[in-house]
């Protein structure tokens, strides 16, 4: 047995995946690549990984490995935090896997991720109910701004904006952009999660004492 063939594991193998994909896209991820990259034969990785969907789930175990927060903070809405921020930053590292990790099966960092987040949750007055829906409003945040960010700009074409604005027809962005640009402020991630966090409790127990 060669010397790399008897140091693989399944997190080393998930490692390799995980850097095929942030270089080159998910779709260069193969069993054939991932070997190459490892300097072990194809045939090899089957004792570990048994195939190409065993694959993506230990890359997916990988990421939710990094989700996870070494301490939670006692107040609940911190905590929220401290996961969403986390879990928002490998997002924003490996873009490809807002997409492609969606199939993955839930692994066991995925259990100990989800763990915390009820463990963040733990001493609040919310129910099951209300706790479940909160993490999914946030996961949802979460998601979205990363798509958003992920995405590359679109070209502007200002002639023709600057045509239709002079038409009279678009006042109220004519006012707003007109004088120059204006970017929305760079932290609003963190803005718009607290503002969630801030809100969201309240308004379920109203919603689900109905």
């Amino acid at each position: 047995m060669s010397s790399a063939k008897s140091q693989l594991t399944r997190e080393k193998i998930a490692a390799a995946a995980l850097a095929i994909a942030d270089l080159e896209g998910f779709e260069a991820v193969s069993m054939r690549r991932v070997a190459h990259d490892l300097q072990v034969g194809t045939m090899s990785l089957y004792y570990y990984v048994k195939s190409k969907d065993d694959l993506i789930a230990v890359m997916d175990d990988a990421l939710m490995g990094e989700a996870l927060v070494p301490s939670l903070p006692k107040d609940w809405r911190r905590a929220m935090m401290e996961i969403a921020k986390r879990t928002h930053s490998i997002f924003i590292r490996h873009p490809w896997a807002l997409v492609a990790m969606l199939s993955a099966p839930p692994g066991i960092n995925a259990m100990r991720h989800m763990e915390q987040c009820l463990e963040a949750l733990a001493e609040t007055p919310m129910s099951d109910k209300q706790k479940i829906t909160l993490l999914a409003m946030v996961d949802d945040f979460v998601f979205g701004h990363a798509l958003r960010e992920a995405a590359t700009d679109a070209e502007i074409d200002m002639e023709l904006c600057a045509a239709q604005l002079a038409t009279g027809a678009f006042p109220r962005i004519a006012k707003l952009f007109g004088a120059s640009r204006i970017d929305a402020k760079e932290d609003r991630f963190e803005r718009g999660l607290r503002a969630l966090l801030d809100g969201t409790p309240s308004r379920l127990r109203r919603s689900h004492s109905k």
